[in-house]
């Protein structure tokens, strides 16, 4: 539970994914109170009351909602997941324009109501829509933000600790840059334990190779499709990530996670919002300098960073 008493999470859009935020914080016990918030009335009302109705078997967490904004107030956290989903073979970019509208209209009125809050972004395109809700709100980067790639980080660190036999949480990488298809891993510092990732001896065979990580960046890249196209949302692995980005904001963790703030003098990247690491605590999310780029690694941040900011530009942003 978190360390600051009473400390409640605002949950915004009661679609698949805020719905599974809102039940992994409960799970969870991310924080003391949980709220969701939705404008559509009864949508919203039926997920809080079935979330409800579990609360005797989630420790000490109580949840709230409904249709009006006030259910905010008094935030330390908001976690904006409402906008349009994502269709099969639709891009993340591609749902900018609808989901830019929404979170212009959305963000002086949720910051009216929590205006000491800090909020974490999961709408897609996530990093498009930070720097679009940065310049709607005057909120420094640290506290506005995107989940951004730490979902995809998880993915990564799933395959490689399954290839390599070790648990995930053994698996030392990072994907960063863009939350989508410009996205790519670190190989240049990943290992497992300590031991290099190219160095690594896995028990079930021979060492991973080149072609193999690349293969495996590109299943980690296409993962949402795939899921998507079979089930036409992601919802729950999102909604146990954001809940732990939570988490770290509730409990002043100073955890290192790839979010995605609005980088200013970050390897000569200014005004857009990419993953990198970042300490995530309660003054909210700071990347960290000096992390180490290999010239290739660099060359594809940069890259991201110039899709990202052509698709800001397109909006207007």
């Amino acid at each position: 539970m978190s360390v600051i008493e009473n400390s409640k999470l605002t949950i915004v859009g009661a679609g698949s994914v805020g719905s599974s935020v809102a039940y992994a914080a409960l799970i969870r016990g991310s924080a003391r109170h949980v709220a969701l918030y939705d404008i559509a009335a009864e949508k919203v009302e039926a997920e809080v009351l079935d979330l409800a109705h579990g609360t005797q078997f989630t420790g000490s967490s109580d949840i709230i909602g409904g249709s009006d904004v006030s259910v905010a107030e008094g935030s330390h956290v908001v976690v904006i997941t409402a906008g349009a989903k994502q269709h099969p073979g639709q891009t993340r970019l591609e749902l900018a324009e609808v989901n830019a509208g929404i979170l212009r209209t959305m963000m002086p009125q949720l910051l009216a109501a929590a205006p000491d809050a800090i909020f974490v972004i999961v709408t897609n395109p996530c990093d498009v829509l930070t720097v679009l809700a940065q310049e709607a709100t005057g909120l420094p980067p640290a506290r506005l933000f995107a989940s951004g790639t730490v979902l995809d980080t998880s993915r990564l660190r799933l395959l490689l600790g399954r290839r390599a036999g070790v648990a995930a949480r053994s698996v030392h990488a990072y994907i960063v840059g863009e939350h989508g298809d410009t996205e790519f891993p670190m190989w240049s510092s990943a290992s497992i334990g300590t031991v290099p990732i190219l160095d690594f001896e896995p028990a079930t065979g021979g060492r991973l190779t080149v072609d193999e990580l690349d293969g495996i960046a590109v299943d980690v890249r296409d993962a949402a499709y795939k899921v998507i196209q079979g089930k036409g949302a992601t919802n729950y692995a999102i909604g146990l990530s954001s809940a732990r980005i939570v988490e770290a904001i509730l409990d002043d963790e100073r955890a290192v996670m790839p979010v995605s703030p609005v980088l200013h003098d970050y390897h000569g990247i200014d005004g857009v919002a990419l993953s990198v690491p970042c300490i995530v605590g309660a003054a909210g999310a700071v990347p960290i300098d000096g992390i180490p780029f290999s010239p290739s690694e660099l060359m594809l941040l940069r890259r991201s960073a110039d899709a990202l900011r052509e698709a800001a530009r397109s909006l207007g942003g």
